[in-house]
């Protein structure tokens, strides 16, 4: 397959921050073209959206509906279709296209709720259909990094892992004066059981099992809401064990004041640690053991063919948040073509975030909330995925 796979989309109209996101990913290393969609829950604002994207305007839908039986009618329909919808939507919407034979590209979480999630998971398995979630973090080289360094044994036995992902931009109830971005995401109907621990706390929590490897065995959970009114937690605090032993501390906030998107990671082993940063992401901090502090940079020749085939820019250049997500698109892009040639993915086609790590996601969710609602916060152990 050389052409762009064609990509459909469901929501990310106009005024949708991910949705535009998304376009700009997905164009950037020209693997997909976008050529249809249903943009927007009022149909003729998704139809003028689409058309002022140049769809043509045979394929600009005012339903996902329309779009699934439409598409499939069509020898050029999509090759998959990404969903930029609120949580609650995503299990119907994602439903509806692999029992029509899409592949999915899917905003995080995977769900609103853990039934759902099993179901789609399930659903994902059986059919053989693709189902990317956009974990944007693990996108990025010097993430990739880390994770091959870890798996190389080179901190040893990880003994801690913390993990944050703390934000201001919801430190006033935003939500009660018309932001829609804000509205769906502190309502408990559209978005999930999880305020802050759903939207943000999960990728904070993939981040640290991507890159270690480890396995969660048991949390207790502290979640706060400090803006009077709001009906989710806008601030999480989570303790976690392990399998093997080690420990983790994972914190995450939408009223932390100063802070604009400050993902940080630290892996602390019995030989060495490492720690990266979303806010300097071309860089990688290396500790060993009685040894001098290194900063490993991207682009540098003794890097891994993992964070290699993720870099597009010579040293000193940076790269952030676009490639990291272009960098998932071009993975998805991999995977799909790979399965349709009958072959082995290449490297940027692997160590995707997929259905199973979007349930992963949605039950670490459950199992913060159980225990912060539970009698003394006991210790909870997710469902095994």
């Amino acid at each position: 397959m050389t052409r762009p796979l064609r990509l459909g989309m469901v929501g990310g109209g106009e005024g949708a921050y991910i949705g535009n996101i998304h376009r700009l990913a997905a164009r950037l290393d020209g693997h997909w073209q976008i050529v249809a969609g249903a943009f927007d829950a009022d149909p003729e604002r998704g139809r003028a959206f689409a058309l002022s994207q140049g769809i043509d305007p045979a394929r600009a839908y005012g339903t996902w509906q329309e779009l699934v039986e439409a598409e499939g009618a069509r020898e050029d329909r999509v090759d998959a279709v990404a969903i930029c919808t609120p949580n609650f939507t995503h299990y119907p919407i994602a439903k509806g296209l692999i029992e029509a034979g899409f592949d999915v590209i899917c905003e995080k979480p995977l769900t609103a709720t853990l039934e759902d999630a099993v179901a789609l998971e399930a659903l994902a398995r059986d059919s053989g259909r693709f189902v990317g979630v956009t974990y944007t973090y693990s996108g990025y080289p010097m993430v990739h990094e880390a994770r091959v360094r870890i798996a190389q044994g080179k901190l040893g036995a990880v003994r801690t892992v913390q993990v944050e992902y703390p934000l201001e931009w919801m430190s006033k109830p935003i939500e009660q004066d018309g932001n829609a971005q804000a509205a769906w995401r502190t309502d408990p109907v559209r978005n999930g059981r999880g305020g802050s621990i759903g939207d943000i706390g999960t990728h904070a929590y993939h981040l640290a099992g991507f890159v270690t490897g480890l396995t969660l065995e048991s949390l207790t959970a502290d979640l706060a809401t400090f803006v009077p009114g709001r009906a989710l937690d806008d601030n999480a605090h989570v303790m976690m064990r392990y399998q093997g032993g080690a420990r983790g501390l994972l914190w995450s906030s939408q009223v932390a004041i100063g802070n604009s998107n400050g993902v940080r990671l630290r892996v602390f082993g019995d030989k060495g640690a490492l720690q990266w940063f979303q806010e300097q992401p071309n860089e990688l901090i290396w500790t060993p053991l009685d040894g001098r502090v290194q900063i490993i940079k991207r682009g540098a020749d003794d890097l891994s063919e993992d964070a290699k085939a993720r870099s597009r820019t010579p040293p000193g250049h940076p790269e952030g948040y676009l490639e990291a997500f272009a960098n998932l698109y071009a993975g998805f892009a991999e995977a799909i073509r790979a399965r349709t040639e009958g072959r082995q993915p290449g490297i940027v086609g692997q160590n995707l975030p997929l259905a199973k790590d979007g349930l992963k996601g949605v039950a670490f969710v459950e199992a913060v909330v159980d225990s912060h609602q539970a009698e003394n916060q006991p210790w909870i152990k997710p469902i095994e995925v």
